[in-house]
């Protein structure tokens, strides 16, 4: 192999639980995390000294199935690189598209905000550093998690309050939110062998699944307590699984919100839901 384009495509080729694009995608990431080679560099000869053993043992770990991020240690979310680890879900594109329309829809200085569910920090971070002046706080029941969530705030310079507390069994002391924020975990048990094994195999459980009896439990329960944290007027959002749009907003009508909107994702997929607190 003389150049990275036929290096990508022999080692491409090994990753075969993923499509030939992903695959492809993941192989640059490597090269460009350890080698600093992008994709205009993809003619480019090989030095032979060029290839690490740091770079094979990642593209082990690669073929095992184990998430890229996880292995180069960072994730990107709205703009910014967020340090992640098995704690902590990856980032995915639909919860950017959550944040970017919270920031859309509530262009006022100074609100104060909470987001339940903390993981990487990625939503409570990309708030606290896009809406100015805005007092942010976040809870999770992971204390890894937070963790992660408090290494990420310091290295991003964002002012945000960490909470630990688990939301079905606490309520946090916080009144007059202008915002209240979640994604909490909404899948199946049931669906658990429908995952893909890079998430199945490696991301928190923790953070993903519900009970098969109960998939709307985080929902209820937040949106119960919300009431007690929102100000009159103040907005609920949550990103949602996709199965259940409708149900989720019966259950906010029922709980008396108005004003709520179920929004489809750049997949055409029912992802988020804004409501507004009545008081």
């Amino acid at each position: 192999m003389s150049n990275f384009n036929e290096l990508v495509k022999q080692w491409a080729a090994e990753l075969t639980q993923y499509s030939p694009k992903e695959a492809n995608n993941l192989i640059n990431w490597l090269l460009e995390y350890h080698l600093g080679v992008r994709k205009v560099d993809m003619l480019n000869e090989i030095e032979e000294d060029s290839i690490s053993e740091a770079l094979f043992e990642d593209f082990e770990r690669l073929k095992t199935g184990e998430p890229v991020q996880y292995i180069i240690g960072k994730a990107p979310f709205y703009g910014r690189d967020f340090f992640v680890d098995e704690s902590v879900l990856i980032p995915r594109n639909e919860t950017e598209e959550l944040v970017h329309m919270i920031i859309k829809e509530n262009p006022l200085n100074g609100l104060k905000i909470l987001d339940i569910g903390t993981g990487s920090g990625c939503i409570p971070i990309s708030l606290a550093l896009e809406m100015k002046d805005s007092e942010v706080y976040t809870a999770d029941v992971s204390e890894d998690a937070i963790d992660v969530a408090m290494q990420n705030a310091e290295q991003l310079e964002a002012n945000v309050t960490f909470l630990h507390l688990d939301i079905l069994k606490e309520t946090p002391n916080l009144k007059d939110l202008d915002i209240l924020v979640s994604n909490p975990p909404y899948v199946p048990e049931a669906e658990w062998v429908d995952l893909h094994s890079n998430v199945r195999d490696f991301e928190p459980g923790l953070a993903l699944f519900v009970p098969d009896h109960d998939p709307l439990i985080f929902y209820r329960v937040i949106a119960e307590k919300a009431k007690l944290m929102l100000k009159p007027g103040g907005r609920l959002y949550y990103e949602i699984h996709n199965n259940f749009g409708p149900e989720t907003v019966e259950l906010l009508e029922g709980l008396g919100y108005s004003d709520i909107n179920l929004v489809r994702d750049l997949n055409d997929k029912n992802r988020m839901i804004s409501a507004t607190f009545v008081g």
